[in-house]
């Protein structure tokens, strides 16, 4: 079906969809009843572009504070439920704007059945979030592929909700393997027009994480799979929602964001480069500067590899030369490189 082709949902204020752009998501890893941290969290993911932010319901004291975070926030909140049908009635009640219930621990009939009463009452949106960990009952221990089982675990689900007449629907189809979860993706792509929420489950932490996730991510969405996105990674949510821009501005879906070109550094060089390019870049991010910069370490192959900057520095014995557009303008120190961009920047 492909991003432009599938079904639109309203969560809250935005739309999944169509031919709407990947909205990025994140998920607290605060305890949703301290309400003021997840809060922040919540407001500090938006700063960094997070579209939805993803919050567990434990407890009816979770379910609860829900009331209190929607006043305080500006983008949709999604509950995340196990087990218990009773706290996503109570999630919705005080203003979530999606749900995500799993097949593999919300089974009962009436229950469900009460889940989406209360859905299209408040007029929210359900993800049906499917993972290895977690597959029907039917599916666990058989010997088909493990994406099969994802997408017919799915497809069982869904088929009560339309018996329900609820077609609101969100659909995620996580493993922990890359190569698994892009079958999955692929699969119901091809015999649905859900919109899809892609990630991979339990990825890890910093670089494991990031390369797991974007092994399986990157060639869906180049091939026009996924309305939204979360990269899980162990730690910070804003690490997420920042890894999720990168991805999606460097394979020309996200415009709004800096680019950095850093060159490996050899034995020619003779300045930091890496700390350098790191201060440069979390400048522009946190300045919302959508230009490219170019972070050499050597004069002798810098400029020309870096002529498609709209500036640049390259390094030489402990000076930099500052060139836009592959022309140079001026030698700095190492000491007043940043600052000297800055200006021209």
């Amino acid at each position: 079906m492909g991003r432009v082709n599938t079904k639109k949902i309203n969560i809250g204020n935005i739309t999944i969809g169509g031919e709407n752009k990947v909205l990025i998501q994140s998920m607290c890893n605060i305890k949703t009843s301290n309400i003021n941290d997840v809060i922040k969290q919540i407001n500090d993911c938006t700063f960094y572009d997070a579209s939805l932010m993803r919050v567990s319901v434990l407890d009816f004291e979770d379910a609860k504070a829900i009331k209190e975070i929607v006043k305080n926030i500006k983008i949709p909140l999604v509950a995340d439920i196990h087990f218990n049908y009773k706290l996503a009635i109570e999630a919705i009640k005080n203003g979530a704007k999606k749900i995500r219930i799993n097949p593999g621990n919300l089974t009962n009939l009436d229950e469900l059945k009460e889940i989406i009463k209360c859905a299209k009452e408040y007029k929210v949106a359900i993800r049906i979030g499917i993972n290895s960990g977690s597959l029907n009952k039917k599916y666990v221990g058989n010997d088909e592929p493990e994406y099969l089982n994802l997408v017919n675990s799915a497809l069982d689900y869904i088929k009560i909700f339309e018996e329900n007449e609820f077609f609101d629907i969100v659909v995620s189809l996580k493993s922990s393997n890359p190569i698994e979860t892009f079958k999955a993706y692929t699969y119901f792509d091809s015999i649905s027009n859900y919109p899809l929420h892609i990630g991979v489950t339990e990825s890890g932490f910093d670089e494991v994480g990031i390369i797991r996730s974007v092994s399986a991510l990157s060639p869906l969405l180049l091939n026009g799979i996924g309305d939204t996105i979360r990269i899980s990674l162990s730690g910070d949510p804003i690490k997420e929602v920042i890894t999720c821009k990168r991805l999606l501005h460097d394979l020309g879906l996200y415009p709004n964001y800096p680019t950095i070109i850093c060159c490996p550094t050899c034995g020619r060089c003779q300045v930091d480069v890496k700390p350098l390019a790191k201060k440069i870049l979390d400048y522009m991010e946190q300045n919302n500067i959508y230009k490219t910069v170019a972070v050499m370490g050597c004069v002798v192959n810098g400029i020309g590899e870096g002529k498609n900057a709209d500036i640049g520095l390259a390094g030489g014995n402990g000076f930099f030369i500052l060139f836009k557009n592959g022309q140079e303008i001026k030698k700095v120190s190492q000491e007043e490189a940043f600052d000297e961009l800055i200006k021209y920047l």
